[in-house]
């Protein structure tokens, strides 16, 4: 009886062993199948493309040499793959290594690609371009004679850096003008302080950040620990902000948020899937925060307010941000070419990615002036004891705010020639209130 039950039990493990050998034979297959059929297509691809480089070298009116069809083959191909990415010939890639290791005149504008188009990020602050009138969204159509038209970026920028004290004139297109714009500017060194500091009232303090260098963060904890005893509420303005490095980006949101995730960034090779989180260490207040944003505010700003406003740690006033959340590199193909690659796109704490979608603010507010009208006819208290206040300035001497108290305030009429910041305080005095 005990070898009639062995027999059937070693029946059916040897048709389950010869079962995985065939089932593992027919994986195998598929896989190889597969593979040739990656390998063939990939053959024929390349098949087509060299036969379409013979076809134009034999007919093309013009007579090009291999060598130029192949440059114009790879710019095309990088510049098809999206906005940031680029093939870099000799002389743009000498180009990109003397912008990145040497001294250079500049405008003080970032620029990116919009729908096509050279478009203005933002001109940084007290920069040539600044002080010349360019503007967030601004579309640049010619650099001097140059017409910008399937230009790319670093073309762009290559043209408008150059010696120090050299002008130079850009035609752009402004929304709300009937005509295209000349502006002119003459190039400098460009010098940024990232972090500006003022007071709105008595416990407000307010931090501008125009661009995220490496001393952004500790620019601002030195500012929010400076004031932390009489502040209470804290206005954020990234507004025509660029962008920078990321670090300082993480840096920023980790004074306010205590964990969590900050930003992660997601490419297709596992090396370039990374993810930023906060440390209850680095968080220095926990005070109300507003953060002011526009077309102008880019990479680093849009990781910075939409993490924020992901953590439910501030309230995100102004308009769209520009909406640029991809990471590039440069890769050398020689010793003189190089390509720029766009590896990985950054995404926010929610999941959702900032590339080509911006970060929208909570409450919209167009930038603009708030018009008061003073009634004349009103007749205070105050107007009727005008005399004796002259008469105690003559006994106490006049009150005056020196050039630094005024330079590190913000008063109600500068407010009132900013609507966005002016609706920003309305909210954090809410929010200081609500707090208690």
């Amino acid at each position: 009886m005990k070898n009639k039950k062995i027999i059937p039990l070693g029946f059916l493990s040897a048709i389950l062993s010869l079962s995985f050998i065939l089932s593992s034979t027919l994986f195998a297959e598929e896989a190889t199948a597969k593979k040739k059929s990656t390998e063939t297509s990939r053959l024929e691809a390349l098949s087509k493309f060299t036969k379409v480089i013979g076809i134009v070298q034999k007919y093309d009116v013009d007579q090009i040499t291999i060598e130029e069809l192949i440059d114009k083959a790879l710019k095309g191909l990088m510049e098809n793959l999206d906005a940031h990415s680029n093939y870099l010939t000799q002389k743009d890639y000498k180009r990109l290594q003397v912008q990145t290791n040497g001294e250079f005149g500049g405008l003080g504008i970032t620029v990116g690609m919009k729908g096509g188009a050279l478009t203005v990020i933002s001109p940084i602050d007290g920069t040539p371009a600044d002080k010349a009138g360019l503007k967030s969204g601004d579309i640049i159509l010619k650099i001097d004679n140059k017409s910008t038209l399937g230009m790319t970026i670093d073309e762009a920028v290559s043209l408008m850096r150059g010696k120090v004290g050299n002008p130079i004139d850009l035609t752009i297109v402004r929304k709300g003008e009937s005509k295209p714009l000349s502006i002119h500017i003459v190039r400098d060194i460009i010098k940024i302080e990232s972090v500006h500091t003022k007071m709105i009232g008595k416990n407000i303090l307010y931090i501008r950040v125009s661009s995220f260098d490496k001393k952004v963060v500790n620019g601002v904890a030195k500012a929010i620990k400076k004031k932390k005893f009489v502040t209470k509420g804290i206005i954020l303005d990234l507004r025509n902000n660029p962008g920078g490095l990321l670090d300082q980006a993480v840096g920023l949101v980790d004074l306010f948020v205590d964990s969590g995730v900050i930003v992660s960034q997601k490419g297709r090779r596992k090396i370039e899937t990374k993810e930023y989180s906060a440390h209850t260490s680095n968080t220095i207040t926990d005070v109300p925060v507003v953060v002011l944003i526009n077309g102008g505010s880019a990479s680093a700003s849009e990781i910075v307010s939409g993490a924020l406003q992901d953590h439910k740690r501030a309230i995100l006033i102004g308009e769209k941000s520009f909406g640029k959340g991809s990471v590039q590199v440069v890769l050398s193909i020689t010793k003189t070419e190089a390509i720029k690659l766009t590896i990985a796109r950054y995404y926010l704490p929610s999941g959702r990615t900032i590339q080509a979608l911006g970060v929208v603010p909570d409450i919209e507010v167009l930038p603009g002036e708030l018009k008061t009208f003073k009634n004349e006819f009103a007749i205070k208290e105050a107007d009727l004891k005008k005399h004796l206040k002259k008469e105690l300035e003559k006994i106490d001497g006049k009150k005056s705010q020196t050039k630094e108290d005024k330079k590190n305030i913000i008063t109600p009429k500068m407010l009132e020639k900013d609507l966005q910041m002016k609706e920003g305080v309305n909210i954090i005095k809410a929010l200081i209130i609500t707090k208690g």
